[in-house]
């Protein structure tokens, strides 16, 4: 695995401390002037945690906008490289109690991934992690199975790349499948559970993949 340079940890601390700084300061002077009776403390605290993670979003979106993902394989010490890592640092130390947690329920994880900047069509709820939802394209009427993860980047040895995953229309993806970088999935398609779609996989519309490695079943 590639080390993460000090330059790409010192750009994501600035953005966690511009984050946190927005979260107190509005803590501050907005929720601390409301009438918050007996319970005032322990609803600032809880008004300060969600708002660090609604700022965390929107300074993430924003670092995107000005460092997108692109895909393709990440050259050392690049732009790229830059946008990829700060990406994974948010991922490792803000976002993924959001996306790993059971206590979030499955409607309002989909908010999440689409203010991560996911693309899930209409009706498309996942019950397991995108880990890289700017990544990730679903259409509608798709769901990811309890547990299930989906990921779009490649990581062997000190080569890193990206690759966008691609969800059909009225898929079905089992609880506890894997679905790697650069998959594409046809419409009407299944994932069984438990099934590792390997990187790069093509499934055709309709049909039904199962098994390690995952092979077309019917």
């Amino acid at each position: 695995m590639r080390a993460i340079k000090p330059g790409q940890v010192a750009v994501f601390l600035c953005l966690l401390a511009l984050i946190l700084l927005l979260s107190l300061a509005t803590t501050a002077l907005v929720i601390d002037a409301l009438p918050l009776g007996d319970f005032r403390g322990v609803l600032l605290v809880l008004a300060a945690i969600l708002l660090t993670y609604v700022y965390a979003m929107l300074v993430y979106r924003l670092f995107l906008l000005a460092a997108p993902l692109r895909e393709g394989e990440v050259a050392e010490h690049s732009r790229h490289e830059l946008a990829a890592n700060v990406h994974i640092l948010f991922y490792l130390l803000l976002f993924n109690s959001l996306i790993r947690t059971h206590f979030i329920p499955v409607p309002l994880q989909r908010l999440i991934y689409l203010a991560l900047g996911a693309r899930l069509g209409a009706n498309t709820y996942a019950a397991g992690a995108l880990l890289d939802p700017a990544l990730t394209r679903i259409g509608s009427n798709t769901i990811i199975g309890h547990d299930a993860v989906i990921f779009a980047h490649v990581i062997e040895g000190s080569r890193l790349e990206l690759k966008a995953v691609e969800i059909g229309n009225t898929v079905t993806i089992g609880a506890h499948a894997v679905v790697m970088a650069g998959v594409r999935i046809g419409d009407n398609a299944i994932v069984s559970v438990g099934a590792v779609v390997t990187k790069d996989t093509r499934i055709p519309p309709g049909e039904v993949w199962g098994g390690i490695p995952a092979r077309r079943l019917k």
